[in-house]
């Protein structure tokens, strides 16, 4: 249930997913509920009203004039035409509508994914339209069979080492366009090299109106962030300047880069041209038609299966990562502002966006973290905000392609290295070495590794998480406590990989020791257990049995007593506590174990067991 002081806006959306807690059966595949947990609009839009429909198309607007500018950037950093990165930027505002569990997240290209579509698509847009189509796909089918939670194997530091390392090479990788060099290669060491060996070859135009367009876009997002909050008792004339100071600070990308197109073009009437310029972009809409599922090149037709073949791991990195970014933007925001977002849903939103996006050329999107802080500062309500700003998209590609034309590579580059500099977070390092040193190494392994392929880096950092948790489920720490009776407690669940070190830590310290003692473990912790671990137990009963002294447990759980009649285990003691199981092993009488059967599992254990 939403809190009492919560917006209507967010008691929509909180409603339109169903409580966590019910238990009631799962409802029919078309009942209202879950028709509505698929189309989260159904939630808030007979709530709808006139104030909101204020806020959404202020939020549009604002929204619209950021991704414009950003993704005429992008598309530059994803190697592709100017006019693909304005092809991607519409399709998602229109999806989410329908379908996202989030007022604030906007889909579109961004930094990293332009990155990523560079390294897997050669810079054809057949491969990129391709890639948008497969990757689609594969989000829609993990949304059905709901295996959202696959995203939480890559830990937090693998995602930083990763969006670090993404956001020095797209920055660095802007370099060239913001001196205007020519000739450089893409591939990252390569290009490191290449830049400062023609240093010498920059153009002074570009370098002074690079740097004079990033000084702009520093200032007016500090102004941005600086400026007071509106009071109604402000006089209208103080209210009205506050109203476009933030105006222009919120659309200083289109601002600034508007102001750079119109130096260009000024230069341009004169006849001298001291920048490099984005040059001509396709006019007009981008046609409807199916993905292509070949390509012809001057070598011949590339057939499907050899485009596939050529994405490679691609195929994989692109869809998890384009779903990881997303979930990640809208957990942040619906944590901010109080509301719940379903990440199954979210996976068929972004799948679907891929999918008709791919029919209008779009190349793979997700949610955009810079997009969706100025959609949620500017006051959205709910998605309907999206709907003005891929109306405005659609509006700039029918007339103001022929302007893009002047607009300044530079000033583009400015654009892209403000908007990734803030993802790099120098201060996880010195957080992981506070707060626990051993994630340094999958943050580490995947910083470098990723300035070499981008899979191989996140591929190893994941591998690196996983062995650090498998090592703490097959070395779990144990409590030990000497006595007359030796206690040793579990301080978490035993599974197969935990069964050589239990024994070994038992019999180093009962039957190993002179004479043979005792011991109880203390299960408390312990929620389950596999076969494995049972019959490790079996073999450590034997050995007690052997040497004269017995094992006894202590705080079986439910689930491990079942476990354990069923394994039908002979000569296994149970106490309910561990005072007792002190008392009974130190020979003092009076004091009797359960054994494990039924009959002699105490009555609310029965009753659980039977359950």
């Amino acid at each position: 249930m939403p809190t009492p002081g919560m917006p209507s806006s967010l008691k929509a959306l909180v409603q339109a997913r169903p409580s966590g807690a019910s238990m009631a059966p799962p409802a029919g595949c078309c009942s209202p509920a879950v028709v509505q947990r698929r189309l989260p609009i159904l939630a808030w839009l007979p709530d709808y009203s006139v104030q909101w429909l204020k806020m959404d198309f202020i939020a549009g607007l604002s929204v619209g004039l950021t991704v414009i500018p950003q993704a005429l950037a992008y598309a530059e950093v994803a190697g592709l035409p100017p006019q693909y990165g304005l092809y991607s930027a519409f399709m998602g505002c229109f999806v989410y509508f329908f379908l996202g569990t989030s007022r604030d997240v906007t889909l579109g290209p961004t930094a990293i994914m332009s990155l990523l579509v560079s390294f897997y698509t050669f810079h054809e847009p057949a491969y990129a339209v391709l890639l948008a189509f497969l990757s689609g796909c594969i989000q829609l089918a993990m949304g059905f069979l709901r295996l959202g939670f696959l995203l939480d194997f890559i830990s937090c530091p693998v995602i930083k080492g990763f969006t670090s390392a993404a956001t020095i090479t797209i920055g660095f990788g802007q370099i060239k366009n913001l001196l205007g060099l020519q000739d450089i290669p893409r591939q990252f060491f390569l290009q490191v090299y290449q830049t400062f060996r023609k240093v010498g070859e920059t153009r002074v135009g570009d370098a002074v109106l690079g740097l004079v367009c990033m000084v702009l876009l520093l200032v007016l997002k500090l102004m941005r962030d600086h400026v007071p909050p509106v009071h109604p008792e402000m006089p209208p004339g103080v209210r009205l300047s506050h109203g476009l100071v933030w105006t222009a600070t919120t659309a200083r990308n289109a601002l600034v880069v508007s102001f750079a197109a119109l130096v260009a073009y000024s230069f341009e009437v004169t006849g001298y041209q001291p920048f490099v310029l984005t040059g001509q972009t396709a006019e007009g809409l981008p046609p409807v038609r199916t993905p292509p599922f070949s390509v012809t090149t001057a070598n011949g037709t590339v057939s499907f299966t050899e485009m596939v073949q050529d994405m490679g791991a691609g195929l994989a990195v692109v869809p998890l990562m384009g779903l990881l970014e997303s979930i990640a933007v809208a957990k942040s925001f619906a944590s901010q502002n109080n509301y719940r977002v379903d990440a199954n849903q979210e996976l068929l939103a972004i799948g679907l966006t891929n999918v008709l996006g791919s029919l209008v050329s779009s190349y793979p999107v997700t949610g955009s973290f810079g997009r969706t802080a100025v959609n949620a500062q500017s006051g959205v309500c709910t998605p309907a905000g999206g709907l003005v700003t891929g109306a405005l998209v659609l509006l700039s590609l029918d007339y103001l392609t022929s302007p893009f034309y002047y607009i300044p590579k530079s000033a583009l580059a400015a654009v892209t290295i403000m908007a990734v500099a803030p993802l790099f977070d120098a201060s996880i390092f010195r957080t992981l070495w506070c707060v626990k040193r051993l994630d340094l190494l999958p943050l580490c392994v995947t910083f470098l590794l990723c300035f070499w392929e981008v899979q191989y880096g996140i591929l190893a950092g994941t591998l690196v998480s996983v062995l650090i948790l498998l090592h703490s489920v097959a070395r779990p720490k144990m409590q030990v406590s000497e006595g007359p009776v030796l206690v040793l407690q579990p301080a978490s669940g035993l599974h197969f990989p935990a069964v050589e070190a239990l024994r070994e830590a038992i019999l180093s310290r009962a039957l190993e020791a002179s004479p043979p003692r005792c011991a109880v473990l203390e299960c408390t912790h312990v929620c389950s257990i596999d076969y494995t671990v049972v019959l490790g137990l079996e073999e450590l009963l034997g050995d007690f049995h052997r040497q004269g002294v017995t094992l006894a447990f202590v705080g079986l759980q439910v689930p491990v007593l079942r476990v354990l009649l069923s394994a039908d285990l002979k000569g296994v003691q149970y106490f309910s506590t561990l005072e007792e199981a002190e008392k009974h092993l130190s020979q003092e009488p009076g004091i009797q174990p359960y054994n494990i059967s039924e009959d002699s599992v105490p009555e609310h254990k029965v009753a659980l067991l039977k359950a």
